[in-house]
Order: C-alpha cells, then sequence, then structure tokens
C-alpha cells in the first residue's frame, strides 16, 4: 500500500526525522489557510496522487503570494494528473500539500528496499537526487552506492555509505544519525520500500527529506490498524478496490479476454497461452483455491464491468475448489448480471463432470473445452470472430 507524500512525512516525522514544515489541504479555502497560517511569503503547492513525475506534470509548483497560491490549488484541485507513469486517465487530485521552501546547497538520493534475492534490506545512496534515478543507473551507475543489511543497520554501514558521498566528518556523524532513524522506521513499519528523493542539505548543513515515498507491506497492516486506515481508494482502480473486498486477487490490464482463474501459478500460465494464441489478457484474476459460487459471482461483475473485455475466459482446476459449485456460479452471473460477452469455460479435476453437465443443461451459450490451449484458442478465436 501507498502513502501520500504528506502521509509519509508525518509517518518519518513520527521517528524524529526532519521534514520541510507543511499543511495539507482539500479546497481553496483550505489552502489560503494553510497559507496564512505558515506565515512565508513563498511556498511550494504539491498535488497529492499516488504516482512519481509530480513536477514534470504540472504537479509541483511555487508560489508567491496569496494569489498565486490561489491560482495554482484551483489549478490542481479537481482534475486528474497525468504523468509518465500513470495511464493515460491520470489520478484524481483531491489534495493538496502547502510546504514552506527549503534553502538547498546539496540534493541527494536516497532509499532502503526489501530485497528479495539477498533476503534482506538494502540502502541505496547517491549524490544524484532530484533526478530520475533510472536514468542515473543506467547511465552513471557507479554514482549509485548501496550496503545490504541482514538483522540490524550496523553504524559502520552507515559510515561506509558517507564516505562513499563524499561527507566531511561533520556530515558522516548527522547522515549516520539520520539513516538510523529511517531504518528504524522501515523496519516498525514493516515497509517494503522508503524513497526519498531528494534528501538535501540545507544552507545550515543540516539534513532534510524534501519528498518521500513510503511502500507499506500490504501483508503486514493488520499490525498497523492506524496505517491502514490511511489508504487512498480514489488513486486505485475501482475494479481492483472491488476485487479486494471479496478476497479477490485482481489486476487490471489492457487486454480483451477477461480470465478468471483459482491459484496464481495457474493464472499467470492462463495469460501466458492467450498470448501465444495470438490474443491479449484483460486482467489477472485470481478467485482462490477455496473459490465459492458468491465470490464466482462477484468475479464475474468484476469482468463484465470492464469496457475493453470481449470475451470471458473461465480456466478452473478443481482440487479443494469444487468445478459444479464454479459452474453455478457462472450460471447464476449470467442469470443476474445479464452477461452477453462470449464465455469460454475450461473445468478439470474435483466435479468437473458434474460442472461441465451443469452448463450444458444451462441453455447459455457457452463454450467448454477440456484441453487447455483448445480452451485458450477458442477464447482468442472468439475476439477474432467478433
Amino acid at each position: 500500500m501507498d502513502l501520500h507524500e504528506y502521509q509519509a512525512k508525518e509517518l518519518l516525522a513520527a521517528y524524529n526525522v526532519a521534514v520541510p514544515k507543511g499543511i495539507v489541504a482539500s479546497s481553496v479555502e483550505e489552502a489560503v489557510a494553510a497559507y496564512k497560517s505558515l506565515e512565508v511569503e513563498s511556498v511550494v503547492v504539491k498535488a497529492q496522487v499516488l504516482t512519481g513525475g509530480r513536477g514534470k506534470a504540472g504537479g509541483v509548483k511555487i508560489c508567491k503570494g496569496l494569489e498565486e497560491l490561489t491560482e495554482a490549488t484551483k489549478s490542481m484541485l479537481g482534475t486528474r494528473l497525468v504523468t509518465n507513469q500513470t495511464t493515460s486517465e491520470g489520478l484524481p487530485v483531491n489534495q493538496v500539500l502547502i510546504a514552506v521552501l527549503t534553502d538547498i546547497e546539496t540534493e541527494l538520493y536516497l532509499a532502503l528496499l526489501v530485497d528479495r534475492t539477498s533476503k534482506a534490506i538494502t540502502v541505496m545512496a547517491s549524490t544524484e537526487g532530484g533526478v530520475d534515478i533510472e536514468a542515473v543507473a543506467e547511465k552513471t551507475p557507479e554514482k549509485i552506492h548501496s550496503v545490504t543489511v541482514h538483522g540490524e543497520l550496523m553504524p559502520f554501514q552507515s559510515r561506509q555509505l558517507a564516505f562513499e558521498l563524499g561527507f566531511s566528518a561533520k556530515q558522516v556523524s548527522a547522515f549516520s544519525s539520520l539513516l538510523s532513524k529511517l531504518f528504524k522506521g522501515f523496519v516498525s513499519s514493516d515497509m517494503g520500500m522508503l524513497e526519498i528523493n531528494p534528501l538535501v542539505i540545507d544552507k545550515s548543513g543540516d539534513f532534510i527529506c524534501l519528498d518521500s515515498k513510503v511502500n507499506l507491506d500490504s501483508n503486514a497492516l493488520f499490525r498497523h490498524k492506524e496505517l491502514a486506515a490511511l489508504r487512498d481508494v480514489t488513486q486505485e482502480d475501482e475494479k481492483e478496490v472491488a476485487a479486494s473486498q471479496f478476497d479477490l486477487s485482481y489486476i487490471a490490464l489492457s487486454g480483451e479476454i477477461g480470465c478468471m482463474v483459482n491459484g496464481a501459478g495457474l493464472a499467470m500460465a492462463t495469460m501466458d497461452m492467450i498470448k501465444i494464441c495470438g490474443g491479449s489478457p484483460a486482467n489477472f484474476l485470481d478467485v482462490g483455491g477455496t473459490a465459492t459460487e458468491d465470490r464466482v459471482t462477484e468475479a464475474f461483475k468484476i469482468i463484465d464491468q470492464d469496457h475493453n473485455v470481449k470475451v470471458v475466459f473461465v480456466n478452473i482446476f478443481g482440487g479443494i475448489v469444487r468445478c459444479d459449485l464454479i459452474a453455478d456460479g457462472i450460471i447464476n452471473a449470467i442469470k443476474s448480471l445479464g452477461v452477453t460477452k462470449p464465455i469460454v469455460v475450461r473445468l478439470v479435476g474435483n466435479k468437473s463432470k458434474e460442472g461441465n453437465k451443469k452448463l450444458e443443461a444451462s441453455g447459455f451459450k457457452i463454450i467448454a473445452k477440456n484441453d487447455f490451449k483448445e480452451a485458450a484458442m477458442a477464447a482468442v478465436a472468439q475476439i477474432k470472430g467478433a
């Protein structure tokens, strides 16, 4: 789960990490009140959307005076911000952050992330802050320094990074202290990633986290109810939000064949097979190994709401789940939702014969196949026929 910038900064501040003073606003009136309470002439107005690239897309503006602040806030709130990391639809701007400007001397890059390969936490740092770190990694990878942390972050590892970044003795001490606080917050909050870009050194020589991105481990949110409550569903795909409410694993894609599968491995194989047969999957949807009739109906509802979907492909391997119950769910979904799109079904395993008989007796136009590739080819053929 991602946090907005203002939420991330509030979380870091709780671990005594220095962040610029700022106030979030949901309306022009609130923005004006925030500006007045900050008691400074110039501020930066930042659109609060869960994506990067905001500055290049007009989502970050420096404002001098109340008139510029009002104009900038009006231009952002209620719009959808399209960046190089969003779809063409962009994300809704429901809030803006009004923050004081920082007198910047140096910009740096700093990130902590869970590295599944090393089964540890990697701390990355670079002198190339405030720019696209991906470009730095591609063109000048020698400018990115890292340490791998197994267990606790050791003081010598912080000093190692500080030396590689060219810090003075005083800065080494301050950087080590900052990194210790960030590491504690990272572990305590069950973060998957913490990115600070830029981490700046101001004219006074202090380290300040000017911008920050936080990704929390969704599987650990049961331990952090206060953080789970920060989830902003307006920044997520509506279908993915609906799927999560019924414990369905759903990810929207851009194809035309809606997939409903049980098991993540089979779901991945199904998408691969569709591509091999010349089609394109519209989603990843795993109804789970204990799928019920109700969950199948909800899965159909989600797929049917996707206007890109031209054909529905159901691929179920019955182990714990019973294929006859899946068949009931398919039939009930067609009846209740009035699904008119072509449906290709492959039921194999536990009670598959009974399930296929129910589909055949339903009176609906359902294409049933036992062979995996034949079923995928049938789904692609329906697209081409359409």
